[in-house]
């Protein structure tokens, strides 16, 4: 009988230990992603919540060390007794957290596994009961389970850990994700990814027409409502999503410009590069970038290619920062900020945050393909 706990044991902490570490692993790949998520929950939860919007990027790197440093305990069986109570602890809050987000749907997603596996919100709730019942099952038998190293040691594995993921996360922050789970990774066709299949589900709405008659109103469907009755008034129409049908992988990619042109397929055709500088949030870009982005539009025109600035931004800011901006500069050579209308154009900035995990970022299309992205602090 011990043995068979000692089995259960083992393998109910190594599935444990290999989802934490997953979940760990691909966040830290991309600790923005995990960022704008839990802004994301902070602007859906609305009042003191909101307060909290500074502090999304230290929780986020906060989560995902958390996360990695108790799959690595688990794993190597590390301070079993606190890794256990851990552990516990954090389904009992993640649980019924993720029933609450189930229930009333804040956010489409959890972001539990950020964007290398994407789970409904359903799906993450009874991802985290079967993981708390192997979190119960782990504290039933642990006790059957030797340690496998000695508590300096041990002190030294979860030291080390936290140590590597937290510097992996500095890296990426200040470069790229080193691996890109979006649509918008180098190789890849925006056209063809914004494509709908011929034989695709379009999204199915329940119709409910409201008429009224001798003051009292009265719901219909399309089905049965009084059509061609003069004794009725129609009052309202309301429409419910009851499916939702298939959306592309790449949507709401529309570049407008300032004069509110749509440039978004002669950006997409273009036979020769064309480079987009990402800014989803003017507030929040890289001042000291902005020579780099200068620097970048000359070498663009120099080569005969388009050049733009995206923003999410709205028109009053675009013009605000670049006033800013060009009363800094020390030369009357022609930037990007003493002529906005030429190079400004927006974009929805969820869009953006999707393309490039940079504020300033560079993604490079040519013929609709995207041929390069990057960090501009590092050019």
């Amino acid at each position: 009988m011990k043995r068979v706990k000692q089995i259960i044991g083992t393998c109910a902490r190594t599935l444990l230990a290999l989802t934490f570490i997953f979940s760990g692993v691909v966040k830290a790949i991309d600790p923005l992603g995990t960022t704008y998520k839990i802004e994301d929950y902070l602007k859906a939860f609305g009042g003191f919540f909101t307060e909290l919007l500074p502090l999304a990027e230290t929780a986020a790197i906060a989560l995902i060390a958390v996360e990695f440093v108790l799959g690595i305990c688990l794993l190597l069986n590390v301070g079993s007794k606190i890794t256990s109570w851990l552990t516990l602890l954090f389904y009992l809050v993640m649980t019924p957290l993720t029933l609450y987000i189930a229930l009333k749907n804040p956010v489409s997603d959890c972001g539990c596994f950020g964007d290398a596996l994407v789970l409904t919100n359903w799906q993450t709730f009874w991802k985290n009961i079967v993981l708390l019942v192997l979190v119960a099952l782990w504290l039933s038998t642990k006790k059957t389970l030797r340690a496998w190293f000695m508590p300096v040691a041990e002190i030294g594995v979860a030291s080390l850990s936290a140590l590597a993921v937290v510097a992996f996360m500095a890296w990426t922050l200040n470069h790229l994700p080193v691996a890109d789970f979006r649509p918008y990774a180098v190789g890849n066709n925006i056209p063809a990814l914004m494509e709908y299949p011929e034989d695709a589900e379009p999204d199915e709405y329940e119709i409910t027409l409201i008429y009224a008659k001798d003051g009292v109103e009265q719901a219909f469907t399309l089905q049965d409502y009084p059509k061609g009755d003069s004794t009725w008034t129609f009052v309202d129409q309301q429409s419910k999503l009851i499916k939702k049908g298939y959306e592309p992988p790449i949507h709401d990619f529309e570049i407008l410009n300032m004069d509110y042109e749509d440039l978004t397929y002669d950006i997409l055709e273009s036979e020769t590069p064309v480079s987009l500088v990402v800014m989803y949030d003017l507030e929040k870009a890289d001042l000291k970038q902005m020579s780099k982005v200068t620097q970048l539009m000359h070498t663009c025109m120099a080569r005969g290619e388009l050049f733009y600035i995206l923003t999410g931004s709205g028109e009053q800011t675009i013009n605000d920062f670049c006033f800013n901006i060009a009363i800094n500069e020390t030369s009357n050579e022609l930037t990007p900020f003493n002529h906005p209308a030429q190079f400004f154009c927006t974009c929805d900035p969820v869009t953006l945050k999707t393309i490039v995990r940079a504020n300033p970022g560079v993604i490079v299309v040519q013929n609709g393909n995207i041929i390069d992205k990057y960090n501009i602090k590092n050019r």
